[in-house]
C-alpha cells in the first residue's frame, strides 16, 4: 500500500483545484540563481550552454577523511553578502549563516533582474510593489550549524575519562592529557550549552532565510518557510503561485537555498549513502555525475539555490516588466519511503507520475504538449530509477524523444535550493528557445538524457520535476510567453 495519500492528503488535493478565469495568472519576472558559477542567471546560463561543470575537490576544508571529497563551491571572490545589503543592515550579516547569505544574495539578484524598486534598492523611492502586497516563500534546510562554533562550546564539556558523570571539566589539562578526556553529556545539558555564541539559534533557524529577505526588501505580504529537502524550492514556488492566484499578493520572492559543504553537512549526507564516493570518480570530478546512466553511483553537493520573482500577470503588464515564462501548473505528492530518511522511494515512480499528471491537469494541457523536461537528475540510482519510471509512465512512447535538461552535473545538488536552479534554467530555455548542453551521461535507456551540446529548439511548455529526500515530489509546468 502506498502511503502518499496517508502522509500528505492536502498536497494531493489542493493542486488538483482546476484553474478558473477568476484565478490570476502568474509569471516569472526575475531570476536570481546562486551557484558555483556566480551570482545571477547570466553566469549559470553561459556555463550551461557551454557545457561546463563546477564540481571539483572541496577547498573550504580538508575533505581527506570523507569518502566523498568533491562538491560545487561558490568562490568567495564571486560573492560577498555585505555588497548586496543596505549599509544600515550590514551589522545583521554577523548573524547570517551561509544559507541566509545565499538567500539574501539570490533575492537581491532576482529583484535587480525584475527591475523592482524595494526598500533595499532605494528607500527614498516608492516601492514598485506595495510592501503589503509583496510576499515571500523560501525553501530551507534544517539547522545549519557551523562546526567551529559548536566545537568551541562542546570543548567546555570535556572531562577526565574517570571523572564522575556531571563533574566540572578540568580547564588546566595539558595538551598531552587531552586523550584521557571524554565528552560529558550531562555537563553539556547543564552548563556547556550556555557557551554557544550569543544569538546562536537565530543564526541557524531555517526560517531566518525568509526573515532576513523580508526585512531587507520590506515584504509584508504572506510569508512561509518550507523544509522538504530537494523539493523545498519547488514547493515554495508552488505556494507563491497559489498566493498570487488567490489575490493575497501581487508578487512574491520564492525559491530556496542551502549550504552543506562543511564537515557536519557533508557527514550527514555521507550517512544517507546518497553521495558519490571518491573511488567512483574516473579521472575528472567534473565527469562524475551521470543522471540516468547505469554507471551512476551517487550525487555531489552544490552550494546555492535561487530566488525568483513571481508576479501577477496584470501587475507585470502594468509596469512593463520583462517576463521569462508563465507558471501554469503545479502539483505535489508524497512517495512511499521504506526507511526514515528516504534512501529509497517506490521504484515504479507512481507518486512522481501522479504529481506530473496533476500538474498537467491543473495547467489544462496534455502530455503531448510538453516539449522538454527538467528532472531532479541527481545521479542517485534509486531516485533516477523512480524519475525515469515516472517519465515513461506519463509520456509513454514520447519519453525517449523529449529532451531532458539536467543541471546537477553542472552545479551539484544544492539540496533545499536544488529545484530553483532547473526552474530558472527552464525559464531561460523558453525565453531563448534554446536547450542548454547536457553533460556526462552516455548510456541512458529510454530517455533523451545522454550528453549533448546546446541547440536551438521550439519550446512552448517545459516540465520541471523535483523529488526530495523523504519522498516529497513536486511538478511545475512553465509556458512560453
Amino acid at each position: 500500500m502506498r502511503s502518499r495519500a496517508v502522509f500528505c492528503p492536502a498536497l494531493l488535493h489542493y493542486p488538483l483545484m482546476p484553474r478558473t478565469s477568476d484565478r490570476r495568472r502568474t509569471v516569472i519576472t526575475g531570476l536570481g540563481p546562486m551557484t558555483a558559477f556566480g551570482v545571477g542567471i547570466d553566469p549559470l546560463w553561459k556555463a550551461m550552454c557551454e557545457g561546463r561543470s563546477a564540481i571539483k575537490r572541496i577547498s573550504r576544508f580538508d575533505p581527506s577523511g570523507f569518502p566523498c571529497q568533491i562538491a560545487a563551491e561558490l568562490p568567495e571572490a564571486l560573492f560577498d553578502v555585505k555588497s548586496v545589503v543596505p549599509k544600515s543592515y550590514r551589522k545583521a550579516t554577523k548573524v547570517m549563516a551561509r544559507d541566509i547569505e545565499l538567500a539574501v544574495g539570490a533575492a537581491a539578484a532576482a529583484v535587480a533582474d525584475a527591475r523592482l524598486i524595494t526598500k533595499a534598492v532605494d528607500p527614498e523611492k516608492t516601492p514598485t510593489i506595495p510592501p503589503s502586497r509583496f510576499g515571500c516563500q523560501i525553501g530551507a534546510g534544517l539547522i545549519a550549524a557551523d562546526v567551529d562554533e559548536l566545537t568551541a562550546a562542546l570543548v567546555t564539556s570535556r572531562v577526565r575519562e574517570l571523572a564522575s558523570v556531571g563533574a566540572e571539566p578540568d580547564s588546566n589539562l595539558r595538551n598531552s592529557e587531552l586523550k584521557t578526556q571524554t565528552f560529558d553529556l550531562a555537563h553539556w545539558g547543564a552548563a556547556g550549552m550556555q557557551n554557544l555564541t550569543p544569538l546562536w539559534l537565530l543564526k541557524y533557524l531555517p526560517n531566518m532565510l525568509a526573515c532576513h529577505v523580508t526585512i531587507i526588501h520590506d515584504c509584508q505580504g504572506p510569508s512561509n518557510t518550507i523544509t522538504c529537502a530537494e523539493t523545498s524550492a519547488a514547493l515554495s514556488v508552488g505556494e507563491s503561485m497559489r498566493v498570487i492566484e488567490r489575490g493575497a499578493a501581487d508578487a512574491c520572492l520564492s525559491g530556496g537555498a542551502e549550504f552543506k559543504i562543511n564537515p557536519m553537512g557533508l557527514l550527514r549526507q555521507v550517512y544517507t549513502k546518497r553521495l558519490l564516493e571518491s573511488d567512483g570518480i574516473e579521472n575528472d570530478p567534473m565527469l562524475s555525475l551521470r543522471p540516468f546512466d547505469p554507471e551512476a553511483r551517487g550525487t555531489a553537493l552544490g552550494e546555492g539555490g535561487g530566488i525568483l520573482v513571481l508576479e501577477a500577470w496584470e501587475t507585470a503588464q502594468q509596469r512593463g516588466a520583462p517576463t521569462y515564462a508563465e507558471l501554469i501548473g503545479f502539483a505535489a505528492t508524497q512517495s512511499f519511503c521504506p526507511d526514515t530518511v528516504g534512501l529509497s522511494i517506490e521504484s515504479d515512480g507512481r507518486s512522481i507520475s501522479d504529481a506530473i499528471e496533476a500538474a498537467l491537469k491543473a495547467a489544462k494541457i496534455s502530455a503531448q504538449q510538453i516539449d522538454a523536461i527538467a528532472p531532479l537528475g541527481s545521479s542517485i540510482p534509486g531516485i533516477d530509477q523512480a524519475e525515469a519510471a515516472a517519465i515513461k509512465r506519463v509520456f509513454r512512447n514520447r519519453a525517449a524523444d523529449i529532451p531532458l535538461i539536467t543541471t546537477m552535473p553542472n552545479v551539484g545538488n544544492c539540496c533545499a535550493g536544488a529545484a530553483a536552479i532547473p526552474i530558472a534554467v527552464a525559464a531561460m530555455a523558453l525565453k531563448c528557445q534554446l536547450l542548454p548542453a547536457r553533460l556526462n551521461t552516455k548510456n541512458a535507456s529510454g530517455l533523451n538524457a545522454n550528453a549533448a551540446p546546446s541547440k536551438p529548439a521550439a519550446l512552448n511548455h517545459v516540465l520541471v520535476i523535483s523529488t526530495g529526500m523523504g519522498g516529497q515530489n513536486a511538478a511545475i509546468i512553465l509556458k512560453r510567453i
